[in-house]
């Protein structure tokens, strides 16, 4: 399914065709990008049975020794059943700090911007599988990932995913919705 634009209006609808598909295909486990839990809740409630790892950002993104998602939220979706990873973003990390220190063009941030040719959405499900799977969470099986531009969620794949040191055995199997615009 196409969206006419990005956007987290498109949240609850991603998450509902993301669990059709899920369920289509067998799928045990879910991956969905979270920055303060808005969509990792609405996931838990929509992922009956199924395993949510939720993915947010690194403590220190963006103010040093804070975290983004508050620790009352982390907690409440841990109790809830959820894991929940704070990493650093799989495609940007270090290189981001050195782009902005001495300019210049590196790998990770070429991957990165080669995946937003598909919107930012599909970028960050891709990348959030990555940290999930570098954290130990995943099994290996193939897996549903959500991602958003912004806020929200407006992109869901079905993926093979792999840790970052073997990033191109990452297979996205199926596109199951993003947004046209973008």
């Amino acid at each position: 399914m196409y969206f006419d634009k990005a956007g987290i209006e498109n949240t609850e609808k991603t998450l509902e065709l993301a669990f059709e598909r899920c369920k289509a295909l067998g799928i045990g486990e879910v991956v969905v990008a979270s920055t303060k839990g808005g969509t990792a809740f609405k996931a838990l409630e929509i992922f009956k049975g199924i395993q949510v790892v939720v993915v947010t950002y690194h403590c220190g993104f963006k103010e040093p020794f804070k975290s983004i998602m508050p620790a009352e939220a982390k907690s409440e979706l841990i109790r809830r059943g959820a894991a929940v990873v704070s990493a650093t973003h799989a495609l940007s990390g270090v290189e981001r700090a050195v782009a902005k220190k001495h300019s210049g063009i590196y790998p990770a941030l070429l991957i990165a911007d080669t995946l937003r040719l598909f919107g930012q959405g599909v970028k960050v499900a891709v990348e959030v599988s990555i940290m999930a799977a570098d954290a130990g969470l995943l099994s290996g099986a193939d897996i549903i990932a959500v991602g958003g531009t912004g806020r929200g969620a407006d992109a869901a794949v079905v993926l093979k995913p792999a840790n970052q040191s073997d990033m191109f055995d990452i297979r996205v199997r199926e596109v199951i919705c993003k947004p046209r615009e973008f």
